[in-house]
C-alpha cells in the first residue's frame, strides 16, 4: 500500500512528537521534539537558548526528523536547518504548539530560538509496503 502526500502530512501533524537528529563530533544526536509544519512547507522547531541543538545545527545544518503513528506508518523528513529569530514564524509556532507556554513568555522571549528546516526529501512507509517511498510535501 503506497502513501500519498496528504497521509504523510497527517503523520507529521498528528504524531505530535518526532525524533529529531543532528550530528555532533561525528556522532548522531537524537531527541524527541515537537515541530510545526508551516503552510509554506517548512518545519519550525522551538529551541531553548541554552540548547545543545543550536551549535550542532550551526556546525552541520543537515538534519532529519522521523515521525511514526500508532499504525506504525512512518515519515522521515530530511533537510537543512538554520537558526532564526523571525518573529512572525516564532509567533506562528507559539500559537500552534501550546506546550511552549511552559518554556517561553512569548515570541519575544530572549531564550526562545527557532530552527527553520527547509525540507529536502521525505520518505514514508506503511507496515504493508515493501520499500519506503519518496513523497513530495510541497
Amino acid at each position: 500500500m503506497s502513501m500519498n502526500k496528504e497521509e504523510a502530512i497527517d503523520i507529521v501533524r498528528d504524531a505530535g512528537f518526532g525524533f529529531f537528529a543532528t550530528v555532533e563530533n561525528n556522532k548522531p544526536r537524537v531527541r524527541p521534539m515537537m515541530p510545526y509544519l508551516s503552510e509554506e512547507g517548512e518545519l519550525l522547531l522551538a529551541l531553548l537558548g541554552r540548547s545543545r541543538t543550536i551549535p550542532q545545527i550551526k556546525a552541520n545544518p543537515n538534519v532529519e526528523i522521523c515521525f511514526v503513528d500508532r499504525k506504525m506508518w512512518y515519515c522521515r523528513v530530511s533537510g537543512t536547518a538554520a537558526i532564526s529569530q523571525d518573529i512572525n514564524k516564532k509567533q506562528i509556532v507559539f500559537e500552534n504548539v501550546p506546550m511552549l507556554r511552559q518554556y517561553f513568555a512569548g515570541p519575544e522571549d530572549p531564550n526562545y530560538h527557532l530552527a527553520v528546516i527547509e525540507i529536502k526529501s521525505v520518505e514514508a512507509m506503511t507496515p504493508h509496503s515493501r520499500l519506503p517511498e519518496e513523497i513530495s510535501l510541497v
